[in-house]
């Protein structure tokens, strides 16, 4: 992810540069300070390069090319932030679609009713059904992310629920308690005293990505660890789990609904 076009404004103080690099022309703005050493940060609005006024020109060109390849992660990385930020406002907008048990349903803002009302199917949806949300034309994003959000949570618990029920029956393995979580970094846990937390972002998936997480937690009743004997115990209770786990490893909680 290489910037090539200066900004709209330049800022005070600063002059646009175009470095060639091993990597392709990377262009920053250079702003001369009083600092000893040369400084490269990378923000939402490009590369920014505090160099001394002594330092030349050749030798800024340099310090770009030597962090060529870092430059060019940190480029990368905060233009996926921007695009995604970008997707999620247009998500939650009248019009706006959301992953939903592996399909995509569409807000309706206002909607038709009082309540919360899906149009559809809600434990088999099918793509373009449609959530009607009682909020105002007006309403902002963030009001309609968290009255969508509680009804998927409400979904999770139901889904969720159902296939713990399911499982534990098949194989004789009953939590003591289950839960919602919201955790950042994990699609469920397990405690030693035999309580499981599933996140309910999990709702965005597929319901064979579901039944992977619950039976993964599942096992952890009867193994502790991710040992062999762990693994066989989850193969037992749902073959193939392989290509469930492998899909779900391209994503983390914190990266949905931008599936």
């Amino acid at each position: 992810m290489h910037v090539t076009q200066p900004p709209a404004s330049l800022p005070s103080g600063t002059r646009w540069r175009i470095t060639e690099t091993g990597l392709g022309p990377i262009g920053f703005l250079v702003r001369r300070s009083q600092r000893r050493t040369i400084g490269l940060a990378v923000s939402k609005e490009g590369l920014m390069v505090t160099a001394p006024s002594w330092v030349t020109l050749g030798s800024i060109d340099q310090a770009v090319r030597d962090k060529a390849a870092w430059i060019t992660d940190k480029l990368k990385s905060q233009h996926d932030k921007a695009r995604q930020a970008a997707l999620a406002e247009t998500q939650w907008c009248h019009g706006g679609r959301i992953p939903y048990l592996g399909q995509r349903i569409q807000l309706s803002v206002p909607g038709e009713h009082d309540t919360v009302w899906f149009e559809g199917y809600p434990h088999a949806p099918i793509d373009g059904d449609i959530l009607h949300l009682p909020l105002p034309p007006s309403a902002q994003p963030e009001h309609i992310r968290k009255q969508a959000t509680l009804w998927l949570q409400d979904q999770a618990g139901i889904v969720f629920d159902e296939r713990l029920r399911f499982f534990s029956q098949r194989h004789g393995l009953t939590p003591r308690s289950w839960r919602l979580s919201n955790a950042a970094t994990q699609w469920g846990s397990c405690s030693s005293l035999g309580r499981i937390a599933l996140n309910w972002r999990l709702i965005h998936f597929t319901p064979d990505i579901i039944d992977y997480v619950v039976v993964h937690e599942l096992a952890h009743l009867q193994e502790m660890n991710h040992s062999t004997r762990f693994w066989q115990q989850v193969r037992s209770m749902l073959p193939g789990f392989e290509q469930q786990r492998a899909a779900l490893r391209a994503f983390s909680p914190r990266s949905l609904p931008l599936l």
